[in-house]
């Protein structure tokens, strides 16, 4: 807290001598900016660990290991407001301006004391992940008034082998890791497409769960306000509240929705959806009038699902299924206040969506025509990784034996910990350099990315000896018969900056994580100032709910 009230008092940091082109700004400059109506982009640039201990409202996580390779994606245009932040020492928020400069980024801004210098200001900083989306959500449960059911309730209606339909709102990926037995995969953004099909009738009650609490809300939300005449539940704190609950849980399910499930019944009720929350529908000539317009910025959003986009999607646009995009927006758009522009092929999914961004308070838009429109947007223009010279894993173990290398293992903390290479060290780009200032041997990454490794060598190693890049990764040293080694508790918890122990420990059998991240959530909206929590548009009195 020392440095971060040094950093207010003087704005001049010692790390002004090495990046002596920095702009920093204070956090009431910042809070102004953030409710501007402007665009800007509020970049946490920490770890994923440190990031998720506490961080701003409308922080989105950019680590510093990854910045090069996410920022483009993130935020496309170059000349956007960006407000970037740290832990308010070792000058991780100067360095990624200056790498975000040398990617042609104009208008680059640093937090000074970053994120104890905003608390100490009076502001709050938030645990978690994905904060605007499950903030969003509970405020949806007290407008909407959605009818829920407990855990205890609906295992007794399974037990009696009554007639309900669960139906999971997370991707496959989620289920697979746990489900309520008997439950169907139907990621949120589907329902509207899907569930017809899944449930034929108009009688059978559904269920929609997730693993904790927003998605079970905005899944079965989105249901009825669809005016589905099915009695429709969010299951409370889903399968959380059912493990705690002492229910038990399937795991390694598969169970999911049919590819051919999909049908446009709904299609009039997205389309009154759409026009209830005002959601343009844009034409692909107004698109790309857009991409010209040199003060917003634009992402181009397929919300289908990943099979769809991989059989084929519109030139420039992301894939961004429907689900996630309300849940993690932050994993595909980094500005705030910039236009984002959905579509489907069948004029069901993009509009539903839609509905829901425009309540978080976003600029979204569904595209006419879809995937048929035509549009053909340029990528984003995407930096090329440094080039790394590589040793294949054959010639790595033949010179760890001589000891004349030094084996430093980029990839995550827990997968190292897993299974590394003997004699190897665990290191992560901020770190990087402090890491290997006394080394005097060649040193040798390994890592999943060969960009990571790339990225964070020409910024943290420089005036080093070159680095070698163990060709192919873990997998080519596993696939040579080569030896491993397990360290459970290397490295320490303390150091495992990119790792967000609470969020996963709910998941791992501790109860106790469980009940605080219920607690957590469920305490969201009382952390919102005014302004936070006027950015939100929900209705003030809804339509459309049902008991």
């Amino acid at each position: 807290m020392r440095a971060a009230t040094a950093a207010l008092q003087d704005p001049v940091r010692p790390n002004d001598l090495f990046f002596p082109m920095t702009s920093f700004i204070d956090p009431k400059t910042l809070k102004t900016w953030l409710h501007d109506g402007s665009e800007i982009a509020l970049l946490d640039v920490r770890e994923h660990g440190q990031y998720g201990e506490a961080h701003l409202f409308y922080g989105i996580p950019l680590p510093f290991s990854r910045l090069e390779i996410d920022a483009p994606r993130l935020v496309p245009r170059r000349s956007v407001r960006v407000a970037l932040y740290d832990e308010g020492e070792g000058g991780v928020a100067e360095r990624a301006a200056a790498r975000l400069a040398a990617l042609g980024y104009t208008d680059v801004h640093v937090l000074a004391g970053g994120a104890p210098a905003w608390k100490a200001a009076g502001y709050v900083l938030f645990a978690g992940v994905n904060l605007p989306s499950k903030t969003f959500g509970e405020l949806a449960e007290e407008v909407y008034h959605t009818p829920r059911v407990s855990a205890d309730e609906l295992a007794g209606m399974l037990a009696r082998n009554d007639k309900v339909v669960v139906l999971d709102g997370r991707p496959v990926s989620e289920f697979h890791k746990m489900n309520i037995p008997g439950a169907t995969c139907c990621p949120n953004g589907e329902l509207a497409y899907r569930v017809r099909r899944l449930v034929p009738d108009s009688a059978t009650p559904i269920v929609i769960n997730c693993a904790g609490r927003t998605r079970s809300i905005i899944g079965a939300q989105t249901l009825i306000n669809l005016g589905l005449p099915n009695p429709v539940y969010a299951l409370e704190n889903g399968t959380q509240g059912w493990y705690l609950n002492d229910h038990v849980l399937e795991h390694g399910g598969t169970h999911r929705y049919a590819d051919d499930s999909g049908n446009t019944d709904l299609r009039p009720a997205a389309n009154a959806l759409a026009a209830r929350f005002d959601v343009p529908t844009v034409t692909a000539q107004a698109v790309q009038q857009w991409v010209a317009d040199a003060g917003r910025s634009l992402f181009l959003c397929d919300v289908r699902t990943p099979e769809e986009f991989a059989a084929g999607s519109l030139p420039g646009a992301q894939h961004t299924p429907g689900g996630q995009l309300m849940q993690a927006g932050d994993q595909y758009f980094g500005v705030r206040g910039a236009r984002l522009v959905l579509f489907d092929d069948d004029g069901v999914r993009a509009p539903t969506v839609a509905s829901w961004l425009r309540q978080m308070g976003h600029d979204a838009s569904v595209l006419d025509g879809g995937l048929a429109s035509g549009l053909s947007l340029a990528p984003a223009p995407a930096p090329a990784a440094p080039p790394l010279a590589t040793i294949d894993a054959q010639a790595l173990a033949t010179r760890l034996e001589k000891n004349d290398v030094a084996l430093i293992d980029l990839r995550g903390s827990m997968q190292f910990r897993a299974g590394h290479i003997p004699q190897a060290r665990w290191s992560i780009r901020p770190r990087l350099a402090a890491d290997t200032k006394s080394e005097t041997r060649q040193l040798v990454l390994v890592a999943d990315d060969a960009a990571l490794a790339a990225w964070s060598a020409a910024s943290e190693l420089e005036g080093a000896a070159a680095p070698l890049l163990l060709q192919g990764g873990m997998a080519a040293w596993r696939a040579a018969g080569l030896p491993m080694e397990a360290t459970p508790a290397l490295p320490a918890d303390s150091d495992c900056i990119d790792y967000l122990f609470f969020v996963h420990d709910r998941h791992d059998g501790n109860k106790e994580a469980a009940r605080r991240y219920l607690a957590w959530e469920t305490g969201l909206v009382a952390q919102l100032d005014a302004q936070e929590k006027a950015a939100f548009r929900l209705p003030s009195s809804p339509a459309g709910s049902h008991a």
